[in-house]
């Protein structure tokens, strides 16, 4: 983490991209204020030299598109703050809870949904989770908490290990979800103490980690869905259809035959949520289901995800393909 790359002139010429690319991106990462750059060098290092449309790099690097109104972007596309019970505590979806765990991530993806969310505000501590946890306490319908954020896995084992604890001896509870992208951009997070703090919990673990594209599953991520697998723990991904990234046919039935080598069975591909700053990396509906169609066509059903979208106040995800 202390190593990543904040700079975008940093990162243009580690890629051998061109001065005039890093200049702009470095004056929309002036204006980024808390979501500025931030990739760390283990993702960097899979990214094509020479090539400013790799598809990883466009997913960390500033570009003066974010900076262009686009009707419809807002600052809370999935309206987070009507589904807020207590501070950190959001309950959408019927027996199950999310915990927005902390505002940090191991990397910065230009076009994440929660990019202006007033993490400020969100539980710093144990003691902070409290009110959310005994309102979970108190709700005998909730039977899975998910772990989200930012990043949960950028809280240290010891804090982690002491929110679990909490949550177990919540009688009514049976699930534990973590939603993570810490495995796939620094997959030496996911250590023996944390593998065996999840798959000695009381609560059913499961992991639900955030690749867009194959190629940010090296050997290095592959050893570490491994490590989770062999522990028992279901893998699921989660990606998001996004423009100049995955937005064809090929690119995801690469990513999801890739993903189902490896045990992770693919589970959603999201629309983008149209949160302000990343109308550029929009794809029509259309051609979300397409692809879908055309996946069906290639894949056995098990490695085809569902195509998905948020609607604020709906009571699940909108299925669109």
């Amino acid at each position: 983490m202390r190593d990543a790359v904040r700079d975008p002139a940093e990162l243009c010429r580690l890629l051998e991209l061109p001065e005039e690319l890093a200049e702009a991106a470095r004056k929309v990462n002036a204006e980024s204020g808390q979501f500025s750059l931030f990739a760390p060098r283990s993702f960097v290092a899979r990214m094509r030299p020479g090539d400013a449309s790799d598809p990883l790099l466009r997913q960390v690097l500033p570009l003066a598109d974010e900076l262009a109104e686009a009707a419809g972007f807002v600052a809370d596309p999935v309206d987070d703050a009507a589904a807020e019970r207590q501070p950190g505590l959001l309950h959408k979806y019927e027996g199950r809870v999310l915990l927005v765990t902390t505002g940090a991530c191991a990397i910065h993806c230009r076009y994440c949904f929660r990019r202006h969310f007033p993490y400020l505000e969100a539980p710093k501590s144990l003691a902070d989770w409290q009110p959310a946890l005994d309102e979970i306490a108190d709700d005998k319908s909730i039977h899975e908490v998910i772990l989200s954020g930012g990043d949960p896995l950028m809280l240290v084992d010891r804090t982690l290990a002491a929110l679990v604890g909490e949550l177990e001896g919540i009688a009514h509870l049976r699930r534990l979800r973590i939603h993570t992208r810490l495995p796939i951009v620094i997959p030496e997070r996911v250590t023996n103490e944390l593998v065996g703090l999840l798959s000695d919990a009381r609560l059913t673990p499961i992991v639900v980690v955030h690749a867009n594209h194959a190629h940010e599953i090296d050997d290095s991520v592959v050893a570490t869905l491994s490590k989770l697998s062999d522990a028992g723990i279901p893998l699921l991904n989660q990606a998001v259809l996004l423009r100049g990234v995955n937005d064809t046919t090929a690119a995801q039935a690469t990513l999801c035959e890739k993903l189902v080598n490896h045990r992770v069975m693919p589970y959603y591909l999201h629309q983008l949520d149209r949160v302000a700053g990343a109308a550029h990396f929009d794809v029509p509906v259309e051609t979300g289901r397409r692809i879908i169609a055309e996946l069906r066509e290639r894949l056995p059903g098990y490695a085809v995800p569902r195509f998905v979208a948020e609607i604020p106040a709906a009571n699940s995800k909108t299925i669109l393909a």
